[in-house]
């Protein structure tokens, strides 16, 4: 199952999709949101949110 960003805790610091090996996390607007069918779950974007913002 895909990783998703909670967008009313997200900072837009973009720390998450620098984490992503597969590119599957883009910005939409001033936050960031996980492209699902691109997603391997592998948590690295939830280990590089500073926030918590990532499940």
């Amino acid at each position: 199952m895909a990783k998703t960003i909670d967008a009313g805790v997200c900072v837009g610091c973009g720390s998450c999709a620098g984490a992503c090996p597969v590119e599957a996390i883009v910005q939409d607007g001033d936050k960031y949101k996980v492209t699902a069918d691109k997603c391997v779950d592998c948590g690295a974007c939830e280990s590089a949110c500073p926030v918590s913002a990532i499940s």
